[in-house]
């Protein structure tokens, strides 16, 4: 990755972010795959970065026990700041071993730093054991705010009721308190009986809005979100409930300077291959996403009625140099499908944009990297014009399914105007799109050929104000 963070020799797992000054700190895992994730136990490291483009890497920031420490693993949490600057990690120590011993997995605790770079683990006695009546194997990813209404600390997590694994119990449950020391377990804050499990819970809000992200772990495998004018609910789910596709994954948020980042990681898998495999064998998870990957950072913003999009962060999109303008494409074909190829080098690292609109009753519009032209292979983000729908394929598909692409889609709509505003980012094997609002992140594999084609289907599609920028060798 050129642009992208990874840290070399690793991948980049669940983050903890926070904000400071101009600087944002990503506390984060950091997993070796050796053999697999989860293989060796981690801590928390630190990355910081004030423009997404740069980082600095601040090493270990909270170290793990050992083997027979209930913190084996740090698994992920949240960092906070008290009223007297203080700052406070609330975190998830899961052993692998304590269950053959009696003993519940995963328990949340507690380290706090003046400098948000060393950290002292409290030791505590520990009160965020799981409660009765809930999974004492599945009790993570702690999440604390002030609420300046009932003036009180809550804590929020990822749970679900004991007993069958399959079952559609997941839920966020909360604590409260007045000094993070003393806590009171006070049930369930949202349980609406749709996912098995909730993940890296986040909660915020935007003017007379609040905000709350869970990460399905099992239904589809993405972040989705539900609003609120009250932290007491109801809580409703816009039409839209999603940020990005299946792959993204456990993305937290911070807001900065006016600005409301999204920390989440685009994972890999196994084998690093498209993975065709779209029925279960017992090498099926081998070749499918795993747990872990490469950071991507999106941005949040709210718009007119309450509801949340997706954009790339300014200082990401201006990170490209030397931007090509393109001259405008019109493609147009009655019945069947047109193309051409308007980038013919486009590297391993770049941004494309454009402007579409729609004629004709046009069926669809694509944009394809990595094309061939000669074979006609690429990968296409293809926007279905009368299902108000955008995919990611590798066209084309024959044989049969060419890659993996379950949960490689979101919903998308025109403006207002009838258009639909495109913006792509490629790096290696990275491809993301934002268009009208809307992120899609997703991996390319193979290289069949190194250009940018656009296409149309069943009507006539005008493409504008391209252009076309190589991110700089560094």
């Amino acid at each position: 990755m050129r642009l992208y963070y990874q840290p070399k020799g690793y991948w980049f797992g669940d983050c903890m972010p926070f904000g400071k000054g101009d600087t944002f700190y990503l506390f984060h895992q950091r997993d070796t795959r050796k053999p697999c994730p989860f293989g060796e136990p981690f801590g928390w490291d630190l990355a910081t970065t004030k423009d997404f483009v740069t980082y600095e890497d601040c090493g270990t920031a909270i170290l793990r026990g050992d083997d027979t420490k209930q913190d084996q693993f740090i698994f992920a949490g949240s960092v906070c700041e008290d009223r007297d600057g203080v700052y406070h990690a609330f975190y998830t120590g899961f052993n692998r071993d304590y269950p053959k011993q009696g003993k519940p997995s995963q328990v949340l605790m507690h380290a706090i730093s003046h400098d948000l770079k060393n950290w002292e683990k409290t030791n505590d006695a520990v009160t965020f054991t799981p409660q009765p009546g809930y999974d004492p194997d599945d009790w993570r990813d702690p999440f604390v705010l002030w609420d300046d209404e009932e003036n009180q600390y809550i804590l929020i997590l990822g749970t679900r009721l004991a007993g069958d694994k399959h079952r559609q119990t997941g839920r966020t449950v909360y604590f409260t308190s007045t000094d993070l020391t003393n806590w009171t377990f006070e049930g369930d804050f949202w349980a609406p009986d749709l996912f098995t499990m909730h993940e890296m819970p986040d909660l915020f809000k935007i003017g007379e809005w609040w905000y709350l992200i869970t990460t399905e772990y099992s239904h589809a495998s993405k972040q989705v979100y539900r609003m609120a004018k009250s932290l007491k609910g109801p809580w409703i789910a816009p039409e839209d409930d999603g940020f990005d596709g299946r792959a993204y994954y456990a993305g937290r948020t911070f807001e900065l300077n006016g600005q409301r980042i999204i920390f989440g990681w685009v994972p890999s898998r196994a084998n690093e291959t498209d993975s065709a495999h779209l029925t279960y064998d017992e090498n099926s998870d081998n070749e499918q996403f795993i747990w872990a990957g490469t950071f991507v950072a999106h941005e949040i913003y709210q718009r007119e009625d309450g509801t949340l999009g997706c954009r790339v962060p300014q200082t990401v999109w201006d990170a490209f140099k030397e931007k090509t303008v393109l001259a405008d494409e019109t493609l147009k074909r009655e019945s069947g499908r047109v193309t051409n190829q308007v980038v013919s080098n486009a590297g391993d690292c770049y941004r494309f944009e454009t402007t579409v609109t729609a004629k004709d009753g046009l069926r669809s519009f694509s944009v394809g990297l990595r094309d061939n032209e000669e074979t006609g292979v690429s990968y296409c983000f293809t926007v279905l014009c009368a299902q108000n729908r955008v995919i990611f394929e590798k066209v084309p598909n024959w044989p049969w399914p060419q890659m993996n692409n379950i949960g490689l889609e979101r919903p998308v709509h025109p403006n207002e105007d009838g258009t639909y505003h495109i913006q792509i980012i490629a790096d290696d094997t990275i491809a993301t799109l934002y268009i009208n609002g809307v992120a899609l992140n997703a991996r390319m594999y193979t290289q069949p050929g190194d250009g940018i084609v656009l296409a149309a289907e069943d009507g006539t599609a005008v493409f504008k104000d391209m252009s076309f920028a190589k991110f700089p060798l560094k």
